[in-house]
């Protein structure tokens, strides 16, 4: 008697799978080129179909673009660099000198820190007595030159820290009103301002805030069109 072939296994049907969906990074493309072509002035390129939806379209896109020339550094007489002044400020101080209202010592003690502040710091670690020195380097080359002295220089800086040009740092560090004068750019100018404020409290009132001398004493406002009509007039 034959024997009975064993059973094969009962197939199930397999799951037929979907087709992937097409990709729709397509639409996202064309917003893409749509957008590129409204900042360069053109229409959008039409992009023939892709052949299949397996993949994302390649586009080659081709912008140009005239910028400005790069920046470079000014031409400044000496090798100490260069710091940014106020026009204000610059004018300001040349109104004070014409009225007498601050002295020639004054203005050349505020000059040399202004020259002498370290890089992004504002500070300047002058004593008095380099101070005095710096100032008569000139003087000293002639007989009969006039020269400075320490405890002129001592006035100055204290009238110029009353006005709010300078004030002290510690450890006779000397430290600019930066608001009037900085040898650095602005990301470091703005660090020292955040500095000084957290040392005054965040006063608005306080350093480097308050500038002085405010007052002009002797100096007249003109009207110009009155004093023509008084000439002619006259």
């Amino acid at each position: 008697m034959t024997p009975k072939p064993p059973m094969r296994p009962q197939r199930r049907p397999s799951e037929i799978s979907q087709p992937a969906a097409a990709p729709a990074g397509d639409d996202v493309l064309d917003d893409i080129l749509s957008l590129l072509a409204d900042h360069v002035g053109q229409e959008t390129p039409e992009v023939a179909p892709s052949a299949t939806k397996r993949g994302p379209r390649k586009v080659n896109i081709s912008i140009e673009y005239d910028g400005d020339k790069p920046t470079t550094t000014h031409t400044m007489a000496g090798n100490t660099g260069y710091s940014l002044t106020s026009n204000w400020f610059a004018q300001r101080m040349a109104q004070l000198i014409i009225a007498r209202r601050i002295s020639g010592s004054q203005a050349a003690v505020f000059l040399y820190v202004a020259g002498g502040q370290k890089k992004g710091t504002g500070i300047t670690s002058y004593t008095q007595q380099q101070i005095t020195d710096g100032l008569n380097e000139e003087a000293v080359k002639s007989p009969d030159g006039k020269k400075i002295t320490r405890p002129t220089v001592n006035k100055a800086v204290k009238a110029l820290c009353d006005w709010g040009w300078l004030e002290g740092a510690g450890y006779g560090r000397i430290r600019l009103n930066v608001t009037l004068w900085f040898n650095g750019n602005s990301g470091e100018q703005k660090e020292v301002l955040q500095e000084i404020a957290s040392d005054h409290g965040n006063d608005p009132e306080a350093f480097p805030h308050k500038i002085g001398p405010r007052t002009i004493p002797g100096q007249q406002v003109l009207d110009f069109e009155d004093l023509a009509q008084a000439r002619e007039a006259g």
